[in-house]
């Protein structure tokens, strides 16, 4: 059976140029999928594809790829990335977590940490959390703008949606540039529903193993869920455009959270078509004496 590609699934690409409301996607979704076991069978011929995507990427070093990861917290952004990625060569392949701006950090554009982060041609690039924190959480929270010491923003009465609608400009822009300069885009908001993250929450105080896993501000920050959803959807509807789309992952089930990622990673490589470098004829001819050496020794 050939696999379905779901970079054009209207159950997960958010349309560009189309509003979009988080509530209008459903986080157990499973398209054409019959059952979990299914899904992990069919990740894992993605993954054993993917690590030849990789090998021929890596070697004709003409693209990179920039993976980018948000959610809300227990969807599984860890997890994604760790089965995505497993079996991959690491000399092709950084994971970048941004977490609270440092000192450092907060006295550089906003963009600045994760700019410095962009992969190499040839190279995957995975941001963990991305610059999309800046009208996410602070949008969410706007006291943490001021501790960015912005030109003409002295209180939170200062931030209007015009400051919004301008960061969002700003990232379309870079986003822009970068996929004109070689680089593919793909962003994932791994979409779970507030029941299954009350479960998650719950396994990670009650399972030992997981208690390291859980923060009691996640608990504070799920107070403001109905802000979260409101700025996701204003995030999706401003920021997926035609060169970088923004994909709305179910969530709920993780075996196809997982299985829809490496579908529409492969999907969009594929599209690259990768080869291994053709080499000139006269460095043929040096192969070709090297190997007579070798055999005449």
């Amino acid at each position: 059976m050939k696999k379905k590609n779901l970079m054009k699934d209207t159950g997960i690409l958010a349309t560009p140029g189309k509003k979009i409301d988080v509530a209008d996607f459903n986080p157990s979704y499973k398209g054409a999928i019959s059952d979990k076991e299914e899904g992990i069978r069919l990740l894992e011929e993605n993954v054993s594809e993917l690590i030849e995507l990789q090998d021929k990427l890596y070697a004709d070093n003409r693209y990179a790829v920039l993976l980018i990861f948000q959610a809300m917290d227990a969807a599984g952004k860890d997890g994604t990335i760790k089965h995505e990625m497993s079996g991959l060569n690491p000399q092709g392949c950084e994971v970048y977590s941004f977490k609270t701006p440092s000192t450092t950090e907060l006295d550089h554009d906003y963009i600045w940490r994760t700019y410095k982060c962009l992969p190499e041609r040839g190279r995957f690039g995975i941001f963990n959390r991305s610059y999309y924190e800046e009208v996410l959480v602070v949008k969410v929270h706007p006291e943490y703008l001021l501790a960015q010491n912005l030109p003409h923003i002295r209180t939170t009465g200062d931030i209007d949606e015009k400051f919004w609608q301008t960061r969002y400009d700003q990232i379309n822009n870079l986003e822009q540039h970068l996929v004109e300069n070689g680089t593919i885009v793909l962003k994932f908001f791994l979409n779970v529903s507030k029941e299954e993250q009350k479960k998650r929450f719950l396994e990670r105080i009650d399972d030992s193993s997981k208690n390291w896993k859980f923060s009691s501000a996640d608990v504070k920050e799920r107070q403001h869920w109905d802000d979260y959803m409101r700025v996701y959807s204003d995030m999706l509807t401003a920021t997926s455009t035609d060169h970088a789309p923004w994909y709305v992952i179910p969530a709920d089930r993780k075996w196809f959270m997982r299985y829809a990622v490496s579908n529409i990673i492969i999907n969009r490589l594929k599209d690259l078509k990768p080869e291994y470098p053709v080499l000139p004829e006269a460095e043929k001819n040096r192969l070709n004496e090297a190997r007579e050496m070798l055999m005449n020794e």
